[in-house]
């Protein structure tokens, strides 16, 4: 049988396990505390570094980095440098990112749902 490894999934995996290498394809490419949060941000309109950083106020520098890098080089959100004094950075989302905004709104709804009502 095939595996998944830290490495990511080799090709018998990716043929003969389709249906489990969907979920895990998304759940790898997704893994990290705040990029669900990344996303959910950016789904109305770009935004610059600190626009984010304030949005996420908890969350290091280095961390919001790591996961913007990653979300990038996974192709959900892509950045834009402007070439202005001082730069001006954006995020946005990709294509591919924006078709990961219906599953977003589904985790909204099923949180609003059955997650802990406001007193």
């Amino acid at each position: 049988m095939s595996r998944i490894c830290k490495d990511g999934f080799d090709k018998e995996c990716i043929r003969e396990q389709r249906e489990v290498y969907g979920i895990a394809y998304t759940q790898n490419i997704l893994s990290g505390r705040w990029k669900y949060i990344i996303l959910w941000f950016l789904k109305t309109k770009e935004r610059r570094y600190s626009e984010i950083k304030a949005f996420l106020w908890d969350i290091s520098q280095g961390s919001l980095t790591k996961q913007l890098r990653e979300l990038e080089t996974d192709g959900l959100i892509k950045r834009e440098v402007f070439p202005e004094v001082p730069p001006r950075v954006e995020y946005s989302l990709t294509t591919k990112g924006r078709e990961f905004i219906p599953i977003l709104d589904m985790m909204e709804n099923f949180g609003k749902k059955f997650g802990e009502k406001p007193e």
